[in-house]
């Protein structure tokens, strides 16, 4: 006799084309042994279908994934709680999905799914973890989203989502993580964002962030994304509420440059006591103000990368002064010369330090001696200093009692 829900699983298996035989342990009698498949010890319901595709990194080949179509079969599964189907191959994702109220786990990322995002996900009001990043997704987000109260996981990165985000996203109250990434959203961010109090990680990297309202054609195609991107951290700082738990915060490749320091000056920020780490990299800086700036919005930073920017110059000396947590910092494929680096000598707390790629030319005994001065020498474990124009041979580096790795590939002598 079949277990409840093991004849839903059969026809959904009749739907797919297994590639690699993940579904071939579907044919014992107990579905609860299936692979992918978890069983709740007390009711003996189907509670978690796990199917996601892997990737072998060594032989650059999947190892496993499916593909067809997604059957309504699953419908029955109405106990269900987590559902994985990502790094599969798919094409539109099914509207019934929404009717498995018990969800509260649900993955389809890297699906090749396009189309829109179902409105009747908004009928999943346990989901607290929700991944569409990696697909072909489009259109503008569901305002219905907005029912997801007890969400905490929202990744969307990765799609051609377009319009603008809705404001019913303020009522998500208990969010965590957004992902927004590689989208092209349009319109002014709404300023509720900065009311998701418990906002530890925003990414709106790699967006085209357009902004139609005071902008003729010719600004807007230079210079939308700064104007956007510093419109949302005005906003967010301006809020009532804030972004108080911010942890993370990443703007790579949003076309920032000097004037968005500028800006944003005179602005006080409700996160700046959270913040560990901020992603700034891939952008247009080109002055060490950018640095101060930094510094000067928060000191409990615990990561912050630069890196593939056009800094150039000195650093000022309070930037090294006020960074008290700072651990990793990634300057790498700047413009610096000069003798930046004693800028960096007396940040107790770093043990990572990349400036690799840039315009260094000082003489490599004075590079570490000017280092080993300071209170860095007893936390650097990771110093990269490759590709750039240093000279000289390899003096005593003992002073730096943990030192692990010291990169000096490519130096152009």
């Amino acid at each position: 006799m079949l277990r409840k829900g093991e004849e839903a699983l059969l026809r959904f298996k009749a739907s797919i084309v297994d590639h690699h035989g993940m579904l071939s342990s579907w044919t014992t009698p107990d579905c609860c042994q299936w692979k992918g498949i978890c069983c709740s010890n007390l009711t003996a319901n189907i509670v978690s279908l796990d199917l996601h595709g892997e990737y072998d990194y060594e032989t650059e080949s999947w190892s496993y994934y499916i593909s067809g179509k997604i059957h309504q079969s699953l419908i029955e599964l109405q106990q269900l709680k987590y559902l994985n189907l990502s790094y599969n191959s798919f094409s539109h994702i099914p509207e019934f999905l929404g009717s498995l109220r018990n969800l509260r786990y649900l993955d389809l990322s890297c699906c090749y799914f396009d189309g829109k995002i179902p409105s009747q996900f908004g009928s999943l009001s346990h989901l607290k973890y929700l991944n569409l990043a990696s697909n072909n997704l489009e259109g503008s987000i569901p305002t219905q989203l907005g029912n997801l109260s007890k969400l905490e996981y929202l990744d969307l990165r990765g799609n051609s989502f377009q319009g603008n985000l809705p404001t019913e996203l303020q009522s998500l109250s208990k969010l965590e993580y957004l992902d927004l990434a590689f989208n092209s959203f349009e319109g002014n961010i709404p300023s509720q964002l900065g009311n998701l109090s418990k906002l530890e990680h925003l990414d709106l990297s790699f967006n085209i962030l357009k902004d139609i309202y005071h902008l003729n054609w010719e600004v807007f195609l230079t210079y939308n994304n700064f104007i956007l991107v510093g419109k949302i951290i005005m906003e967010i700082s301006n809020s009532t509420i804030g972004l108080p738990k911010l942890r993370e915060l990443s703007l790579i490749d949003c076309s920032l440059s000097d004037h968005f320091i500028l800006s944003l000056r005179p602005f006080k920020f409700n996160f700046s006591t959270s913040l560990l780490a901020f992603d700034l990299s891939e952008n247009a800086f080109t002055s060490p103000v950018i640095l101060q700036w930094v510094s000067n919005i928060t000191s409990n930073l615990v990561e912050l990368d630069l890196s593939y920017n056009n800094l150039e110059d000195s650093v000022s000396k309070h930037f090294g002064m006020a960074m008290n947590s700072l651990e990793i910092l990634d300057l790498s494929s700047n413009s610096f010369k000069g003798e930046v680096l004693k800028s960096f000598m007396n940040i107790c707390t770093l043990h990572s330090l990349y400036m690799h790629q840039n315009n260094l030319t000082e003489d490599l005994s004075s590079i570490l001696q000017s280092l080993s001065s300071g209170c860095i020498r007893y936390s650097l474990q990771d110093l990269n200093l490759g590709e750039n124009y240093i000279n000289g041979s390899l003096p005593d580096i003992s002073a730096f009692s943990v030192l692990k790795s010291l990169d000096l590939s490519y130096i152009i002598d």
